[in-house]
This record gives C-alpha cells, sequence and structure tokens, in this order.
C-alpha cells in the first residue's frame, strides 16, 4: 500500500530540488526524509532519484511519479481549505478541462458568466489533449470539457455533450498583406501564405474542402494546434489566418489587423462534455445558458 508521508517527502525534495531544502521546510533531519524516501522506493523495486555529482536528478520513474504527487498534495490542500472555511466562506470548486485547439478568447467568453453567480466559485482551468481531458473527466478529476467537437462514440467513457453553440469563421491579415490580398475575396486567397488549424482541429478538414469546392489554392506556410501561437504569427505578417467570426473585433483590435471576409460556409462548434446527462453544477449551468443566450447563434 502507498504511504503517503513518505510520498510527500518525495514530493518535498523534488520541488526543492535537495534533501537540505527540503529538512529546512519540513523541520526534519536529512536521515529521516532519504530513509523515508528508500523505504518507498523499496516498496515499489523502484529508483526515485539519481545522485549526479552534489545534486539529485529525478530517475524516469520518478518524473512519471511527480504529477500524480502534485495532483494528489494540491487536492488535498484544497480539501484541507474547504473543510477549514466557515460556511459562509465556502467556495463550490469548478474544475473545467479545455481542449487546446479551443481558442482563448471564445473560453474566456464561456467561462466569464461564471463570475458573476451568487454562489463563491473557484475555478480550476487545465488545457490538455482532448484525450487525456476526457480520461481524467471519466475519473471525475474534471467537471466539464470544453472541445470544438462532441464525445466521440467509439470511447467507452461516460459522458455527455451539449452543443454550446456555432458561428462562421473570418480571415485576417496585416495591413500589408491586406492590400495585396483583401480584393475579390475569397478568390483572392489563391495563392496568399496561410496560416491553419492543425490536424486535431475540427475546422482545417471544412476549411480544405471549402478552398477545393472554390478550386481556391492558398500557400500553407504554417500549420497550429494553438489558436494564440496561429494568431501571434499572423500579426507578425507571416501570413493570413482564421479565427472563429464571434471574436472578430476583438481579433482586429488585439493583434492590429484587418479583417479580409468572413464566410459561414465553414463553421466552428463548441461543446460541453459532462459526466451526468441532467447538469446541476451552477458553474455548468451558467455556460451553456450564456452561451446560447449572448455568445452564439444556434
Amino acid at each position: 500500500m502507498l504511504n503517503y508521508r513518505q510520498l510527500h517527502y518525495f514530493w518535498v525534495v523534488a520541488k526543492t530540488g535537495s534533501i537540505v531544502r527540503a529538512c529546512e521546510q519540513l523541520n526534519l533531519t536529512p536521515q529521516t526524509i532519504s530513509g523515508q524516501i528508500s523505504l518507498l522506493e523499496q516498496t515499489f523495486g523502484v529508483e526515485l532519484f539519481r545522485r549526479v555529482g552534489r545534486r539529485l536528478e529525478l530517475t524516469e520513474a520518478g518524473r512519471q511519479t511527480l504529477p500524480y504527487a502534485e495532483q494528489m498534495f494540491q487536492l488535498g490542500g484544497e480539501l484541507e481549505a474547504m473543510l477549514r472555511a466557515r460556511p459562509d466562506e465556502q467556495q463550490i470548486l469548478f474544475r473545467v478541462g479545455v481542449a487546446d485547439v479551443v481558442p482563448k478568447s471564445i473560453v474566456y467568453r464561456l467561462i466569464a458568466p461564471t463570475m458573476e453567480l451568487a454562489e463563491t466559485i473557484r475555478i480550476t482551468c487545465r488545457e490538455d489533449k482532448f484525450e487525456r481531458l476526457l480520461a481524467d473527466l471519466a475519473i471525475q478529476r474534471l467537471d466539464l470539457v470544453i472541445s470544438d467537437s462532441p464525445m466521440p462514440t467509439h470511447l467507452d467513457i461516460k459522458g455527455y455533450s451539449q452543443k454550446l453553440g456555432e458561428c462562421g469563421i473570418s480571415f485576417f491579415a496585416t495591413p500589408a498583406l491586406a492590400e495585396r490580398y483583401g480584393e475579390d475575396f475569397p478568390h483572392s486567397l489563391h495563392g496568399a501564405p496561410l496560416l491553419i488549424p492543425g490536424a486535431e482541429t475540427v475546422v482545417r478538414s471544412r476549411l480544405l474542402r471549402w478552398f477545393a469546392e472554390l478550386q481556391i489554392q492558398p500557400r500553407i506556410i504554417g500549420e497550429f494546434d494553438d489558436s494564440a501561437l496561429m494568431q501571434a504569427f499572423g500579426q507578425s505578417g507571416s501570413g493570413v489566418f482564421i479565427a472563429p467570426s464571434v471574436i472578430a473585433e476583438e481579433v482586429k483590435r488585439q493583434y492590429s489587423v484587418q479583417l479580409l471576409g468572413q464566410t459561414d460556409a465553414v463553421s466552428e462548434s463548441f461543446y460541453a462534455i459532462s459526466v451526468d446527462r441532467k447538469v446541476k453544477h451552477p458553474a455548468i449551468v451558467a455556460i451553456t445558458e450564456g452561451a446560447r443566450r449572448e455568445l452564439f447563434t444556434v
């Protein structure tokens, strides 16, 4: 059985970088800490640290163990804070996972209504790959996953998808590129340098299909899973880029770019995925109602 005290000593040493600093934080002797970590290693037959000169470095087993320890003691700290709080100070924890392909501005607008609730909400927001987020949702490490696609039918994971809304896409460029490629949209994009979303995004295939139907062949010079990084390249003048039309004005202001054109023939959809068909968490209710009422036309 896992000894949590031994794991805690491992975690502190890994975070501080040495047994000496861990001793100062834990107010224990080096013999106590090193002895307990040795017992943990013996229990599972692994080596968690190796000594390199005067320093300790994590082994591969140690690197794999650290994220689990991080999460366990973070949750423990949140539990302690919740139990110690007076009834009128207690917060409702809301753990939301965001697929890394969803634009950050969309995420903020979706989550913003939770900040206006009468209940005190504490948000933990984590960005990751869609599949890993669904795995954490399945074991209730997350309350909600926000993505550009619904729950895949082939996964053996309990989850229910609610469509938050959809919108068309807009094309943006720096003033210099806009002057060159801004006329006769969208045919002006033929041969234009283009930055597109990565292969994991749903909108990418829709965009390429639309180009093929119109017999437009842009010059693709970059593919990005992270929309913010794509927009940063677009701001530098590397190429034309896209974003959901609902944030078009924001993109223009933030990146000092011009709007080349918009189309509803290519749309982006966004979903809220939870483990319960009937949503009860007040933050999830606020997100779904806010999206449908104010952000999107469903």
